[in-house]
């Protein structure tokens, strides 16, 4: 993707995303206007400069495809992909995945995404290529009252915004928790030069990292997560205080299936089911060893 291709890709994944789930009778993703999917540009060139394929038709030049990548120093994280609604069968999403998985061969590393189990062409894209499901999750919608939420308070836990500092503390837990290593991208979450990112912490009585989580509010993207998190206590910590930067509003958390007790917290809170996702990982898929909380951007498979 070129720099002055960037809105003609947002209008393709407003344009794709949006088709799709209103011909499965689900209504639209993005309620907005085209201009506000330039939210996936901005995050994945700020994070990788030039990791965005583009599939362009040769007659008419026009953007019929794209597709983000993210590498990271564990891994290859494949993010949004969208083909036109109008391309048909020309194996536009096939051509772009073998590319990021070939860049991926070259540096020996998997790749893992977190994709729709309700879109079983791309469910099955991805099975066909290899890929092997790991991590089954809810996405769950909450609409958070005007006044918040309350946050518990757990003896020994302690909640409050991240801070520079906090960045390598993050990074050492998760690599701990799962193995995933992805530094700049906290930095880049926890510094929010583009104003819609926030990082909540849960610390321990000694002042250990228990947990993180980010969170984005932009007209193209309300998303809790990417979160980590060593109990659902911690997780339910994090997911309270991060409903509270989304005030009078809606948002979207994925939570792993398995855990009954964060899920039930969730309901509890008012949360309704809204789809499902899978964790899919092409090569090695990770060890959780504790609560992941994925997203889509940047995309954390």
């Amino acid at each position: 993707m070129r720099p002055d291709e960037a809105l003609p890709v947002a209008t393709l994944i407003f344009e794709s995303t949006n088709h799709w789930y209103e011909s499965k009778g689900f209504g639209k993703i993005f309620q907005g206007e085209p201009e506000d999917c330039l939210v996936f540009p901005e995050v994945y060139e700020d994070l990788d400069p030039g990791c965005c394929l583009v599939a362009v038709d040769r007659e008419s030049e026009r953007i019929i495809g794209s597709c983000f990548y993210h590498p990271r120093e564990s891994h290859v994280s494949l993010g949004i992909m969208n083909a036109a609604s109008d391309s048909g069968h020309r194996g536009v999403a096939k051509a772009l995945l073998n590319e990021i998985v070939a860049y991926s061969k070259e540096r020996n590393l998997p790749v893992r995404l977190v994709s729709s189990a309700f879109n079983l062409d791309s469910y099955s894209l991805y099975t066909k290529r290899g890929f092997a499901p790991y991590a089954f999750y809810q996405d769950m919608i909450l609409t958070v009252p005007e006044a918040g939420v309350a946050v518990d308070d757990v003896p020994g836990h302690l909640v409050r915004s991240a801070n520079r500092d906090d960045g390598a503390a993050i990074h050492a837990l998760e690599q701990e928790l799962w193995g995933v290593s992805r530094l700049k991208d906290w930095r880049y979450f926890i510094e929010n030069r583009r104003g819609y990112w926030r990082v909540d912490v849960v610390l321990g009585g000694s002042g250990e990292l228990l947990g993180a989580i980010a969170s984005v509010n932009h007209p193209g993207s309300k998303l809790l997560g990417p979160g980590i998190a060593r109990s659902s206590i911690v997780a339910k910590m994090l997911i309270q205080a991060s409903l509270n930067r989304h005030r009078g509003g809606s948002v979207v958390c994925l939570v792993p299936a398995k855990e009954s007790e964060l899920v039930a917290a969730l309901y509890a809170l008012g949360a309704r089911n809204c789809e499902l996702h899978v964790g899919q990982s092409l090569g090695p898929p990770p060890k959780v060893d504790g609560i992941v909380l994925p997203t889509f951007m940047p995309e954390t498979g």
